[in-house]
């Protein structure tokens, strides 16, 4: 009886052995985004293993304005980026700042979310009005996030003159250079208004006002996606897989966590704030990772009103 349950064991080793050996490596992932806290599905999948249940592994960097993104994902040097959709749109209608092949292949095969976008000034200026005069930083002058500015500045009662605006890189960026005294305001995304008004910044505006936006989507090259088509959809298994367990709410000390690990001068308390925009059951992180048709013509009617034919 011994023998036969010492060899019932053996096979089952053996065979344990063989299954493993079989299974292929996961599909190696180089991803491009900007930091902030609209990476959580990212953050998570990686933590939980999420990305490796669904065959692939991901490398994520994080890209220091649109145009690197961009310029980066076009030549290949990485296979998936995150950004706003704008930026896709600006570069595929000709629009973008950055030199490109014409014809580029892009498309979205996600969305993520509404931006989570609000003018932040400098401390003593109480409303946009107060602004005349001040320098504005945007990532770039062409993509989607200068043309909402634009439009709240207008809508705020400047004329686009009344001010300057400046190239500053990426939301990260652009909080830094606003903290660090360089600009009067900028616009910033959840959860960097958290942060900048925790040292004293003043939150003017939001983009709600201008309606539905879309922002973060996930979008790559076509010829790339036909040749890597289940990889794609691994990711995209595990970013649903992983933006599903975020918004259980018993893993929120753990959603916390996470963001206090990953973004700067984030606290306990601002995280628990950010917690509350970036998962709310309206307005949060996109759940089903649909693009938002409305959203999208939002995005389209700003860069008709202000991009460059």
């Amino acid at each position: 009886m011994r023998f036969r349950v010492f060899g019932i064991a053996l096979v089952a080793s053996i065979a344990a052995v063989a299954v493993h050996a079989q299974a292929p490596a996961p599909a190696a992932l180089r991803v491009i985004a900007f930091d902030g806290g609209w990476n959580l599905p990212l953050w998570a999948a990686q933590r939980q293993g999420f990305f490796e249940a669904n065959g692939v592994s991901v490398q994520l960097t994080y890209t220091p304005t649109s145009a690197f993104l961009v310029t980066s994902l076009l030549d290949g040097k990485f296979d998936i980026a995150l950004a706003t959709i704008d930026n896709l749109i600006a570069y595929q209608e000709g629009q973008g700042e950055a030199k490109i092949a014409d014809n580029p292949d892009l498309f979205a095969f996600m969305g993520g979310d509404s931006g989570f976008l609000s003018i932040v000034a400098r401390p003593g200026i109480k409303d946009i009005a107060g602004l005349k005069g001040g320098t504005l930083s945007v990532d770039a002058m062409t993509t989607g996030f200068a043309f909402v500015l634009r439009e709240l500045v207008i809508r705020g009662g400047l004329a686009e003159t009344d001010v300057t605006f400046v190239r500053a890189g990426g939301t990260a960026n652009r909080y830094r250079d606003l903290i660090a005294g360089k600009h009067d305001a900028t616009l910033l995304r959840t959860p960097f208004e958290l942060l900048a008004r925790d040292r004293g910044f003043v939150v003017l505006a939001s983009a709600e006002s201008l309606g539905p936006y879309q922002g973060t989507a996930g979008f790559a090259r076509r010829s790339w996606a036909r040749d890597h088509e289940a990889a794609l959809v691994g990711f995209l298994r595990a970013y649903k897989a992983a933006t599903e367990w975020l918004y259980n709410r018993n893993n929120r000390d753990i959603v916390e966590a996470l963001l206090i690990a990953n973004i700067r001068d984030m606290t306990p308390g601002l995280a628990k704030q950010s917690y509350d925009l970036l998962l709310a059951d309206k307005g949060g992180l996109a759940r089903d990772l649909a693009p938002d048709a409305a959203a999208i013509r939002t995005v389209l009617g700003l860069r008709s009103k202000y991009g460059a034919p």
